[in-house]
């Protein structure tokens, strides 16, 4: 292996190894000399800061990877952060409650008839001896009927669980859950659209975006209205557990973003549903015709975009104790730049979560790098996006053909062995003939 080669699918570790080499050189220091950017708080606060759209972005990667894209994300953390906020600030007499509720008893019902269907097939699995689950088949009792019937009942239990708390308060675990399933139920409606309809991804959820948006300030009562969250109650103050710091070093937010990667990653790496997303995003037609469910794959890939996004409306609601409506604006930009700096191919079927950890962070430093210059907000947008342009450059065309145009290095290895094959070919040619070449 050549150090070029080496060099370019490294490429990314060494991009956020210089970008943290930049801001030890580049820092300010304060009086006494110590160095800003080392600091423990500041980088705490990286890591605080960046873990909401790292969990946006974890979502946003398995999309993408399927060859789609879901612009609805910010849309759908501000409509999750108002109902996180209204249900702490106001329970039992709150809009939110008519929006989180469906939301929930949906999520319960697929969740249970998942579970029970699941149980149901590797029953017969283990009773028929069959060793590819999906060789086995259920007849309708035990493959619809009763996965309904389990749904049904776990809703009841969850239901059961939050109603009670309707009428008084929503502790921190009741509040997760109805924003994570008000998310997933939009997110679910996101991927039955796409798949159903036939449509664009763009189309679909540039629409929820502006849909939820709308609904988001609707809940609200009032165009951008801000729902402060104070600590009166025992709800909102057992709330705070999110704001606070993990064995006194990592934030929680932190810890909720690492999890989803881990998580995540393990699902997409040693899952046939992660290689059913890789499948898909390479070639959509020739995985579906290897018998691979793509249109539920698919919805799945946007549901769990919408519930991480739902995740994230919470713990930003706990970090600045404020639901608004444009709590997610041009979040959907960051994580999709996150996802691209992270590897990721727009076009589908190539990237990996830990390239988007490494791109989220990326995008991190740098913004910290720029804030703790005083760099305007605005050149700011104009930085970032050069880069981003210039990222998207490099990965498209791959390092060794920027390089190549620059004069910088020869061709790619692969273009000199084909170069050498159709030399030694010509040579073989040459002696067949009596060394007379054409």
């Amino acid at each position: 292996m050549t150090f070029l080669r080496l060099l370019s699918q490294t490429k990314l570790y060494w991009g956020l190894i210089a970008i943290f080499l930049i801001g030890v050189l580049s820092s300010p220091v304060t009086s006494s000399g110590r160095n800003i950017f080392l600091s423990s708080g500041n980088l705490l606060d990286v890591l605080r800061q960046v873990s909401t759209t790292g969990l946006v972005a974890t979502g946003m990667t398995a999309v993408i990877l399927t060859g789609g894209i879901d612009l609805s994300v910010g849309s759908l953390m501000a409509i999750c952060s108002v109902v996180c906020a209204m249900l702490l600030t106001v329970p039992g007499e709150t809009p939110a409650v008519f929006l989180g509720i469906p939301a929930v008893g949906l999520a319960s019902l697929l969740i249970g008839a998942v579970v029970v269907r699941f149980i149901f097939v590797n029953i017969e699995k283990t009773r028929s001896g069959i060793a590819n689950i999906r060789d086995v088949h259920l007849d309708r009792m035990r493959g619809t009927l009763l996965p309904a019937v389990g749904g049904v009942i776990l809703c009841a239990l969850v239901l059961s669980f939050l109603l009670p708390q309707v009428q008084t308060k929503f502790g921190v675990l009741g509040v997760l859950l109805v924003a994570s399933a008000v998310g997933l139920l939009f997110g679910a409606i996101n991927g039955a659209i796409i798949v159903v309809g036939r449509l664009q991804p763009f189309i679909v959820t540039l629409a929820m975006m502006v849909t939820a948006l709308g609904i988001a300030r609707l809940t609200a009562g009032q165009n951008n209205a801000v729902l402060p969250v104070y600590t009166g109650s025992n709800a909102t103050a057992d709330f705070d557990v999110l704001r606070q710091l993990v064995f006194g070093i990592v934030p929680m937010p932190g810890i909720f973003f690492i999890a989803a990667i881990i998580l995540y990653s393990v699902v997409l790496r040693f899952t046939p549903f992660g290689r059913y997303v890789y499948a898909i995003g390479g070639n959509e037609e020739a995985a579906r015709l290897s018998g691979i469910n793509a249109g539920r794959v698919k919805i799945v890939t946007y549901a769990i975009s919408g519930l991480l996004a739902g995740i994230a409306a919470v713990l930003y609601v706990a970090q600045y104790r404020q639901g608004k409506p444009d709590a997610g604006a041009g979040l959907e930009l960051d994580a999709i730049a996150a996802v691209v700096i992270g590897g990721t191919s727009l076009m589908g079927g190539r990237g990996s979560l830990a390239g988007t950890f490494c791109g989220v962070l990326i995008f991190g430093l740098l913004s910290n790098i720029l804030q703790l210059h005083n760099i305007n907000s605005n050149l700011q947008l104009v930085l970032k996006g050069v880069i981003i342009i210039g990222t998207v450059l490099v990965q498209e065309r791959n390092a060794y053909d920027v390089l190549a145009h620059l004069r910088l290095t020869s061709r790619r290895p692969a273009q000199r062995e084909t170069a050498a094959e159709e030399r030694a070919s010509r040579e073989t040619l040459s002696l067949t003939m009596g060394g007379k070449e054409e």
